[in-house]
């Protein structure tokens, strides 16, 4: 299920770099386009951040039993 919305997020951030470079070279809405440019940015980096790998070690406590 993860792969799917990560995948659903890369394809919307490749929508929103393209439509943003196109607004901004269009010169219609500065603005718009900017802000295109950022969501697209906030969303690859999403993406990169939960693909970054985790050591086995780096995994929560489990509960300890008492003696």
């Amino acid at each position: 299920m993860s792969d799917l919305i990560l995948s659903i997020l890369m394809l919307a951030g490749t929508a929103l770099l393209a439509g943003g470079v196109y607004i901004l070279y269009k010169g219609t809405n500065k603005k718009q386009g900017l802000l295109m440019l950022v969501a697209a940015g906030v969303m690859f980096a999403n993406v990169g951040i939960w693909l970054i790998p985790t050591p086995e070690n780096n995994q929560p406590l489990s509960p300890q039993t008492g003696d």
